[in-house]
């Protein structure tokens, strides 16, 4: 009698032992399964969901239709501002800068009458191609002859002279007596020069210590009636983002008096 409860003991443990072993064979195994198949479907996902990509449009890209012609255009000059001002007036002996402005950026209608007041401008940047005559209208990029300053430089008794130059190599295209002048249109060139103390070459100084960029054009205006009586250089400055600011500086002083962005 104790030998048989001894032995059906004995198979009740090692029946519990081998229970235990496949329950613990079958979990293992069940785990496996679920492990291997949250693998796969993981790699799936990937292959399905495509990686993010941030892209940068180029600089190129992001320029208004203005901006990419002054681009253009000051691509292609090597005159500087100051050099073609010092070519101007020493083509005319004696003479005075009244205005210069770099073809092809920011053109507006102009005549070269003294009595123009004509849009602001700066300093060195390529643009239009000159006329034969040079009374054409400058086109909006360099030309095959390449960027053109267009300059008007006055005599002490206010005869204004046309010269161009040509903005790659600094020679001189055209000098000229504008022919178009009157008495009267003379007199207030001579006056206007006469309350500007301040040279454009200062005034230009004093812009792009504001803005840091490349003048295109200056030019002797009277100020604006709200602005007080006496003269103005205005002064355009084409920054590294391609906009173009316009500076009034008082002639006398070099202070400035009006600043504008334009974001075209």
């Amino acid at each position: 009698m104790n030998s048989a409860s001894s032995r059906s003991r004995t198979l009740k443990a090692v029946g519990a032992l081998s229970l235990a072993a496949a329950t613990a064979l079958l979990m293992t195994g069940c785990g496996q399964s679920s492990d291997s198949a949250t693998g796969a479907a993981t790699s799936e996902a990937a292959k399905v969901v495509p990686q993010q990509q941030t892209t940068t449009p180029s600089a190129t890209a992001q320029l208004t239709e203005e901006q990419q012609e002054r681009k253009e255009v000051l691509d292609a000059t090597k005159v500087t501002f100051d050099d073609a001002a010092t070519t101007a007036t020493g083509e005319v002996a004696g003479s005075k800068l009244v205005d210069l402005d770099l073809e092809g950026v920011d053109d507006d209608d102009r005549s070269p009458s003294p009595t123009t007041t004509g849009s602001p401008s700066g300093s060195p940047s390529p643009t239009g191609s000159p006329s034969p005559t040079g009374t054409g209208s400058p086109s909006a990029s360099p030309g095959a002859d390449g960027p053109v300053w267009d300059a008007h430089v006055a005599d002490k008794d206010g005869t204004i002279h046309t010269v161009r130059i040509n903005a790659v190599d600094g020679k001189v295209i055209e000098a000229r007596v504008d022919t178009d002048q009157d008495a009267d249109d003379k007199k207030q060139t001579a006056d206007r020069l006469a309350q500007a103390t301040q040279t454009p070459q200062q005034a230009a100084k004093v812009a792009t210590e504001k803005k840091k960029g490349t003048v295109t054009s200056v030019s002797l205006e009277d100020k604006d009636d709200n602005d007080g009586d006496g003269a103005v250089w205005k002064v355009d400055v084409v920054g590294s983002d391609w906009k173009r600011t316009t500076f009034d500086v008082d002639a006398k002083n070099d202070t400035i008096v009006r600043e504008e962005t334009d974001e075209d």
